[in-house]
Formats: C-alpha cells, sequence, structure tokens
C-alpha cells in the first residue's frame, strides 16, 4: 500500500504534479520569461524537492552563462537550499546501503518511488554544488576543497545506476525522469572527468579513475533525446562540450555537427529563445561564418531586455569575432562595453582594450580619448579574488601588463592576438583560410617591427610569442614543414625566455598536435609526456594540463580506464 501524503494525495500523484509543474517552469525559462519561471516555482522550493531543484538549477544556468560572481554565489547558495529540501524526502539511512540492500534482493518494498527521486535530486544538487565551484575557480583549489561532494554524488549516481541495471528494478510511474537523472548524472561525471589532468584526479582521490569519454557522450545523448525532466540539461551540457569546453579546455576538436543537431529541434521551437540563439552564435563562429555569427549574437541581445549579463556573454563572444576579423575598433568597442557593465573582471576587460588599442595604425584617432600605456598600468590594480581565488586569465593579463608599468615600457608585440590563443582562438579561425592568413599577414608585420626596433632584455620572450602564433597560423594554411620548425625554435630557446615561461610547454604541446595530425603517435606522447613533467609555476598552467590531458586522450584513444565495465559504465 503506497504511503498518502498531506491532504489526502499520494507521493506519486505529487511527483507527477511536480514533475509537470517544473517542466512547464524550464519552458517558460527557455522562451526567455526568466522572472515568470522562477516565480512560479518559488512558493513550492521548501516543500517539493523538484521546485526546489528547478529554481536552483534555472539561477545556476543563469550564473553559468555570465560568470557573474553575485550570480554564482546566489546559485550555491540556493543549490545548498534545495539539498536541504531534498535531504527531507530522502529514505532515513545512507543511500549505500539502502540501494545496496535494494540490488541484492532485500526490502525492495522499503524504497518508494518518491525516495529514489530524492535520491537523484540529492545527487544532482551536489554535482550543481561541484560545477559551480570549477567555475569559479579554474585552478580547481576550491574544487578540489569540495572533493568530498563531488565523491559522494558520484557513489549516488553509481548506486542509482547499478539499480536501474539490477532485474530487482521496479520502475515507477516516472520513472523516464529519473533514468534521464541518472544519465546526465554519469554521463557528466564520465564526460568532465575525462577532462581532467591526472593530478588533479589524484587530489580529488579518484585513484584510478578517470572517466569514460565516450560513455559519457552516449549517457548524455540518450538523456537528451528522450523525453524527460533532465532532456534540456543534457542538451545543454552537450552544446557546452562541444562548442566551449572542447576549445577552452580541450585541443578545438569538438563535434559542431552533432552541436547543430541538438540544437536545431530546440531552435525550431523557441526560435526567439535567448541561450539557443547564443549557441547557435558560437556554432557559426566554429563553423568559420563569422558574419552568420555576429547576426545571431545581436538577435539574441535583441530577444530579451530582462536577463542583460547574457548581453555580456554575447559581448564576449562579439569581441572575440571581431578579432578573427582584425576589425579592431569594433573590438574595443565591445571590450570597452564590457569594462563599464559587467563585473567578472574587469582587469581583463581593460587589459584587451588596451591590447586592441596598441594595434590601432598611427592615422587611427583612439576612441573616448584612451591611452593604452595608461590602460595597461592600471590593470594590476583591478585584481579580483572570487571564492578567495584570482581568475587565471586575470592573473595572466596582469603579469604581461607589468612591463607597462616602467617609465620607458616595451610594448607588447602582439596582446590581442597572445590572449585569442589562451582562449583557443587559432582553432577556431583554422576552419576559415582568409581568416588565417590574414592573422598571419599581421603576425609577419609584428615580427618585421620587433626586428627593426632596438633589442632588449625581452626581445626573446617577444620573439617567441609571434612564433608561437606564426607556428598556428602555418599549421593551419597546411604549411606543416614551416609550423614544425616555429614550435621547434621556442623549445630551442627556452633559456632565452625571461618572464613567459608558459611558451615552452604550449610549444610542445602544439608540437604534439601537429605530430598527431600526421600519426606520428609515439613521438606526440613523449613531447606531451615532457610538456605534462617538466614545467610548473607557469601562467594559464591548468588551462595547458587540460589541453595536454585532451591531446594525451586524443593520442592513445584505446579503451579508457573509467567507469565503463560491462553493461554499466559506473559499476
Amino acid at each position: 500500500m503506497e504511503p498518502r501524503a498531506a491532504g489526502g494525495r499520494s507521493p506519486t500523484s505529487d511527483l507527477n504534479t511536480a514533475l509537470h509543474e517544473c517542466m512547464a517552469a524550464l519552458d517558460l525559462f527557455l522562451s526567455n520569461k526568466f522572472s515568470d519561471a522562477l516565480a512560479s516555482l518559488q512558493a513550492k522550493t521548501k516543500d517539493s524537492m523538484y521546485h526546489a531543484l528547478t529554481y536552483a538549477t534555472i539561477l545556476e544556468m543563469q550564473a553559468m552563462m555570465t560568470f557573474d560572481p553575485q550570480d554564482i554565489m546566489n546559485a550555491g547558495n540556493t543549490m545548498k537550499e534545495a539539498q536541504a529540501t531534498c535531504q527531507k524526502f530522502r529514505k532515513k539511512s545512507t543511500v549505500a546501503d539502502s540501494i545496496n540492500n535494494l540490488v541484492h534482493r532485500q526490502s525492495l518494498e522499503h524504497f518508494t518511488e518518491e525516495e529514489i527521486h530524492a535520491e537523484i535530486c540529492y545527487a544532482e544538487c551536489l554535482l550543481q554544488r561541484a560545477a559551480l565551484t570549477f567555475l569559479q575557480d579554474e585552478n580547481m583549489v576550491s574544487f578540489i576543497k569540495g572533493g568530498i561532494k563531488v565523491r559522494n554524488s558520484y557513489q549516488t549516481y553509481r548506486e542509482l545506476d547499478s539499480l536501474i541495471q539490477s532485474p530487482h528494478y521496479v520502475k515507477g510511474e516516472n520513472h523516464l525522469h529519473f533514468e534521464g537523472g541518472v544519465k546526465l548524472g554519469v554521463g557528466a561525471f564520465n564526460l568532465t572527468l575525462s577532462m581532467f589532468p591526472a593530478r588533479i584526479l589524484r587530489l580529488l582521490e579518484f585513484v584510478g579513475f578517470s572517466g569514460n569519454k565516450e560513455h559519457g557522450l552516449l549517457q548524455l545523448q540518450e538523456g537528451a533525446s528522450s523525453y524527460s525532466f533532465r532532456s534540456v540539461l543534457c542538451t545543454m551540457l552537450l552544446l557546452c562540450y562541444h562548442t566551449f569546453m572542447t576549445f577552452v579546455l580541450g585541443t578545438g576538436k569538438g563535434n559542431v555537427e552533432e552541436a547543430e543537431r541538438l540544437l536545431k529541434p530546440y531552435l525550431a521551437r523557441y526560435p526567439k529563445g535567448a541561450i539557443f540563439l547564443f549557441f547557435a552564435g558560437r556554432i557559426e563562429t566554429l563553423k568559420g561564418n563569422i558574419d552568420a555569427a555576429v547576426k545571431r549574437y545581436e538577435e539574441c541581445c535583441e530577444a530579451q531586455q530582462y536577463w542583460k549579463q547574457f548581453h555580456h556573454m554575447c559581448y564576449w563572444e562579439l569581441m572575440w569575432c571581431f578579432t578573427y576579423k582584425r576589425q579592431w575598433k569594433m573590438a574595443f568597442f565591445y571590450a570597452d562595453l564590457l569594462s563599464k557593465e559587467n563585473t567578472w573582471s574587469k582587469a581583463t576587460y581593460i587589459y584587451m582594450k588596451a591590447a586592441y588599442l596598441s594595434m590601432f595604425g598611427p592615422d587611427d584617432c583612439s576612441p573616448f580619448g584612451d591611452n593604452k600605456v595608461e590602460l595597461f598600468r592600471i590593470v594590476p590594480s583591478l585584481k579580483l579574488k572570487i571564492a578567495g581565488q584570482s581568475l587565471p586569465t586575470e592573473k595572466f593579463a596582469i603579469r604581461k601588463a607589468r612591463r607597462y608599468l616602467s617609465s620607458n615600457p616595451v610594448p607588447l608585440p602582439v596582446p590581442p592576438l597572445e590572449m585569442m590563443y589562451i582562449w583557443n582562438g587559432y582553432a577556431v579561425i583554422g576552419q576559415c583560410p582568409n581568416l588565417t592568413e590574414g592573422m598571419l599577414e599581421t603576425l609577419i608585420e609584428a615580427e618585421e617591427a620587433l626586428a627593426r626596433s632596438p633589442a632588449t632584455e625581452l626581445l626573446a620572450d617577444d620573439q617567441c610569442v609571434i612564433k608561437l602564433l606564426k607556428g598556428l597560423c602555418l599549421k593551419h594554411l597546411g604549411k606543416i614543414a614551416e609550423a614544425e620548425g616555429h614550435f621547434n625554435y621556442i623549445y630551442l630557446n627556452e633559456k632565452k625566455i625571461k618572464y613567459d615561461h608558459y611558451l615552452i610547454p604550449n610549444a610542445l604541446l602544439e608540437l604534439a598536435l601537429l605530430y598527431l595530425d600526421q600519426d606520428r603517435r609515439e613521438e606526440a606522447i613523449k613531447l606531451l609526456e615532457r610538456a605534462k613533467h617538466n614545467y610548473k609555476n607557469y601562467s594559464m598552467e591548468t588551462r595547458t594540463h587540460f589541453r595536454i590531458q585532451a591531446a594525451l586522450h586524443q593520442a592513445k584513444s584505446s579503451p579508457e580506464n573509467g567507469m565503463h565495465s560491462g553493461a554499466s559504465a559506473v559499476s
């Protein structure tokens, strides 16, 4: 006999109602009715696990799309409250004990459908809180400190996946929503942990575990294609992976066609949906259709005015679109807008403003009377700490800007093009030969200007920056031997580099990727291991290690030691 809920309704009918209302709220959110979506959920966030989770998830999606520190903090606190609401519905014993009994033919009747849903919602709160800590701190300090949250969530998903595979699992009325939640969690863990460098996995105490990328993608694809509460979240995660994570934290090998396929039905259903227009813009960028991308981002900004921070994500992408086209004034315009309107990293935005000004020709007038040297000089004073940690991009900008603090500064040769490398922009323009040729032309001009200038103690650093960026352009234009020579130049001049020590491991990484394209796997792996083990304490180190990990995965591409074992990859 199923227990009755307050008011004479059964927990199953409460669950049905909650899921129906929460899917309606997600529909409002995806239609740009952000405040309506939150308002429809708020009253029940203390009494319904799905209302609490959905409310917190919407705030988390906003935080993840804007990087706004206040949004991140609000989402984290709300997710913590949602976790407390979910806890009230959980069986009063540990999940590992309870489900272990269930899988082993004991106490089947002791686990109600509502309690099983409480486990998946609780695990999802932990997973989303872990994702937020990573968003706050790419160097992973907070993430590692919160490792117990990550492990508890992972363990719960393992047990729930085992339950689904068990012959004793009895499907409840809302089993599709439950199974969708398991696919989201198992997929997210496999995919993201497969990207983590081994040293971070060790610190998280995931000993001997690296995640199975292929299984993670498959679980998320299955979750995205089923009709469930979590299908849109599975889709969003896949879109983020294919269009952003594989570029920023990988080698730029995202599956753009798959992203387009996933996006198509959502764009048809929500033609003015800001989130989907944003991803449409990113897909056009990755296909090398920069003008079409600009149009999509502009549509995205026009589609809604309530969530202004989301415009800033578009401004960031527009800034890079105009960088790829070498339209420095337009790129400056968006960096300027960000510096005035967005709080994520003033130091980075002001640095980019100064960087674009330094690309202006002698006949170009400086907009708004800004002076590049003065702008570079204020960058170090704008350092911001989020969760007690400085942003890696901000640290990079501050280090580069420091040379302008002297009374007679040596100018940076191509600062926006160097920052473009940090965000893997050369993998983006590599799809478009005319953009790559234009960038190469600018780099050759900078190299010639450097050769004409009086030699300084920073000459080797500046030469090697240009060599790295030229090497990338040459690679994408198919001039392999020349590209190889440029990457090797940096490695051979390692001892001459005074400050930009990040160039050496990154040159080895790029040379390894060049070798992988030629199927020279053994040579590539040796270079990657050298880059991984021989260098430390350099700018953007964590990001470089993520990219090395992605390259090693590509090089070895054999079945991985991960969650995969038999029928279930988490058992």
